[in-house]
């Protein structure tokens, strides 16, 4: 037989109507408290999340209003050291506060990001990387100590920067077919530089000499700079090189040979293309901006205005067009899709190659 369910009145039942109010007077007081303690815990929630906001939003209305350190994760003389500094000193003045630059380097460039990506999310900590970093590493490289997709976001482009094969003048080649010849004959005796293992001009070197059959030994460099300190001083031969080389091609140290983009650079008209050359090789990345992940949007939306609007002041153009390469003044959400767009395109190519880290 089925038990009779117990019922809120069954407290009561047999009770005198004395003993019966005064239950019930306790049941309902019990309940009473208890409806007021959790209605209490709430206000008080509320009223802190409500506080917090208007915090928040005088934080970002006032944004900046102390100084904003810029990381540059490869060595000072770099291209993205150049491009970085280049639009750090406008890019001060607009917003009211120094920028103070701070180099980072070392494995291909993961080492600053990593520094980024472990800052807080408060628009004080920015970072400026070669394209490489964040669209050819990661396949190079394997495990990382961050997410280059999560772990940091993009803020604003610098400049699309393009590779040069650039060698040393006093080696006995002058033309890009003499220099191809002279290097299968000293097989294993040349050896090239980068600014370090999976950037762009890693890769775009690696590209070449298997389209060319020529085998040169790779030194990887923590950033180009040193890497042209060391070709002007004859330890190594050649290098692909994103622009940071080209004084020493004004001053007659070095020679470019050619350009791996998809048509020849008003600036070196006579430089011809790798596809003129017979050998299909683009490996063009964009040197970029990025802030933490979870840097509040209207902060980053300021930043990428700011940064567009330096972008085009006519030295700044005059500088970065100086290296070969041209000004990107897009979105954070263009931004995102072209890094992702360069990313598949290089991993199709490391895959490939079976390119390793040195």
């Amino acid at each position: 037989m089925r038990a009779a369910r117990w019922t809120y009145n069954d407290k009561f039942r047999g009770k005198t109507p004395q003993k019966t109010q005064r239950l019930a007077d306790e049941h309902l007081g019990s309940k009473t408290a208890r409806i007021r303690f959790a209605l209490t815990k709430t206000l008080a929630v509320l009223a802190v999340a409500l506080a917090a906001v208007p915090g928040a939003a005088r934080a970002q209305a006032d944004y900046p209003n102390k100084p904003i350190r810029l990381v540059v994760n490869f060595a000072a003389g770099s291209s993205p050291d150049i491009v970085g500094r280049t639009i750090a000193t406008p890019l001060a003045q607009a917003l009211g506060q120094p920028i103070v630059i701070e180099n980072r380097t070392g494995a291909g460039g993961t080492v600053g990001v990593d520094v980024v990506a472990k800052s807080a999310p408060d628009g004080y900590t920015l970072m400026v990387t070669a394209g490489s970093t964040m669209t050819i590493v990661p396949h190079v490289m394997g495990k990382l100590p961050y997410n280059p997709e999560k772990d940091v976001i993009p803020v604003a482009a610098g400049a699309r920067i393009e590779n040069f094969l650039v060698v040393r003048s006093d080696l006995p080649t002058k033309t890009y077919k003499e220099f191809v010849d002279y290097a299968k004959r000293n097989p294993g005796k040349l050896t090239y530089g980068s600014a370090g293992s999976g950037t762009s001009p890693h890769i775009a070197a690696e590209i070449w000499k298997a389209a060319t059959g020529v085998f040169a030994l790779h030194i990887p460099y923590r950033g180009t700079a040193p890497a042209i300190q060391d070709m002007l001083g004859g330890q190594i031969d050649f290098m692909m090189d994103s622009g940071s080389s080209f004084p020493h091609v004004k001053s007659g140290k070095f020679r470019v040979l050619g350009v791996a983009s998809s048509k020849r650079l008003p600036m070196l008209p006579d430089v011809p293309t790798f596809e003129e050359l017979g050998l299909k090789l683009e490996t063009g990345t964009t040197h970029a901006f990025y802030a933490p992940a979870g840097t509040p949007a209207p902060i980053v939306d300021k930043l990428n205005r700011e940064i567009n609007r330096v972008l085009a002041q006519p030295g700044v153009v005059q500088t970065i067009q100086s290296l070969g390469a041209a000004v990107t003044p897009i979105s954070p959400a263009e931004l995102r899709a072209v890094m992702e767009a360069d990313s598949k395109r290089y991993a199709a190519i490391v895959r490939k190659a079976g390119i390793k880290p040195d």
